[in-house]
């Protein structure tokens, strides 16, 4: 067969087309002795116009990631519809599970809208949003302590146009792309780059050094982390650790040196050890939780009745009770004595009705996330994208790692919930829109389609 020239089949920009030219992109392998031009076309249209093509524009990014988000998402339905069956027959309840089912799956069609809305926006909107992000987050979860709904003491939630959400979830999103934004512009100089002031704060006015430490890396850096942890630490102490956590990973990620990141270790053993021994925040409750913790590794817990026994062994109890294949949908004994098996230990409960097999396979899907957002990381070739899609996989992988770690006692109680699976709004929803960051960083490495960093 004589060579063809494809070019003239593919239409062009500001190119005036021939008028029986159909407006197609006709690929060269499309044609063959047996199929003509005209009919590749139509081929090709029938493709870019199926009900596939439409979802593939629609659902751009990491095809194996959104696979395990629907996964998450179907769990979540088990799990809250099972779970809530106390709280429905509870005499002061006025739901039944459907109507808990209910709001759970309304919960995750709009958190799933949030989700596919994000990730068809490009990150350097992203960049641009981080340092207003961060600070409508601070000032949220500052606010909070004022005019925030209060819990067993606790000032978590804030009431904004009738929608109930805890700030700090926000925050934690928000510090991850406000580290990434300025890591990112920090690069030619982070190795020198000195970021932690000196504990001799009386030095800090008088020393040049510290003056210039101050301006180049304290007022952009090391100020924020302290500033996040402080807010949130006196209503959710775990919250306040896991943001900790976070920007120490995020320092590393950012190329931050060891010496420095030793330094901010170091001002937070100072920190703790100030607030303990000045019993600030809710430091009370925190030991009262590792001294249960202690005991349950170091005293004969078989004969204390199953009333008397904390959350944690009662979820431990529940994961025993699940076995290899669990005792099946429905079917789940403990989550009566628990206090909030639809959240705080959601996984305990999912072991339980559904074994250990499928328990495993759930925490394989959270470890995935975090090897999604490495490819991810590997193939974008801008600073802040990079550095965001992959801070924020650390957050959900860490977190749910974290709430797995508490319901076998691994770990004090943190009342952190199962990312994508416990029931509640804010954790859902900020962990949505944070997959959806990544998923258009994902979007943008196979469409090219980046912006040149200023």
């Amino acid at each position: 067969m004589s060579e063809v020239d494809y070019s003239k089949y593919i239409r062009r920009e500001g190119v005036d087309q021939p008028a029986e030219q159909e407006d197609v992109a006709v690929r060269p392998d499309m044609v063959g002795d047996d199929v003509t031009i005209d009919e590749a076309a139509a081929m090709a249209e029938a493709r870019d116009s199926g009900l596939i093509a439409t979802l593939r524009r629609l659902f751009g990014g990491d095809k194996i990631l959104w696979i395990i988000i629907i996964a998450l998402m179907a769990i979540s339905v088990l799990v809250v519809y099972s779970s809530t069956a106390k709280m429905a027959y509870m005499p002061s309840s006025s739901n039944s599970t459907s109507e808990f089912l209910r709001n759970q799956l309304l919960l995750l069609v709009g958190s799933a809208v949030f989700m596919v809305g994000m990730h068809r926006i490009d990150s350097h909107w992203f960049r641009r949003a981080a340092y207003g992000a961060f600070i409508i987050a601070l000032g949220l979860s500052l606010a909070v302590h004022f005019v925030g709904t209060s819990t067993n003491g606790a000032a978590r939630w804030i009431n904004i146009g009738g929608f109930q959400f805890q700030p700090s979830e926000m925050l934690k999103v928000a510090l991850v792309m406000y580290l990434a934004r300025v890591l990112a512009d920090r690069q030619s100089k982070i190795q020198t780059l000195l970021i932690v002031p000196s504990l001799k704060f009386w030095t800090w006015f008088k020393s040049e050094k510290q003056r210039r430490i101050w301006r180049e890396g304290g007022w952009p850096i090391f100020f924020p982390i302290v500033a996040s942890c402080l807010v949130i630490f006196p209503s959710h102490t775990s919250s306040a650790v896991i943001l900790f956590a976070l920007s120490i990973v995020m320092l590393f990620i950012g190329r931050v040196t060891w010496v420095e990141i030793s330094r901010v270790m170091l001002w937070a053993v100072v920190g703790v050890a100030f607030v303990a021994l000045m019993g600030l925040g809710r430091s009370h409750t925190a030991g009262g939780r590792i001294d249960t913790w202690v005991s349950v590794w170091t005293e004969d817990r078989t004969k204390v009745p199953v009333q008397d026994l904390s959350d944690t062994e009662r979820s431990m109890i529940a994961i025993n009770n699940g076995g290899i294949l669990g005792r099946g949908a429905g079917q789940s004994a403990v989550r009566v004595e628990m206090t909030h098996p639809e959240s705080d230990y959601a996984f305990a409960f999912f072991v339980e009705e559904y074994g250990i097999v499928f328990a495993m396979i759930l925490v394989a899907l959270y470890v995935w996330i975090f090897y999604r957002a490495i490819d991810i990381f590997r193939m974008c070739p801008r600073k802040f994208p990079s550095m965001m899609s992959l801070g924020l996989a650390l957050l959900i992988t860490g977190q749910a790692l974290l709430h797995i770690m508490v319901t076998i006692n691994i770990l004090p109680e943190t009342g952190q919930p199962l990312p994508l699976i416990s029931r509640g709004g804010s954790s859902l929803l900020f962990t949505c829109i944070a997959l959806g960051m990544i998923l258009s960083v994902s979007r943008q490495n196979i469409e090219n389609s980046y912006k040149e960093e200023v």
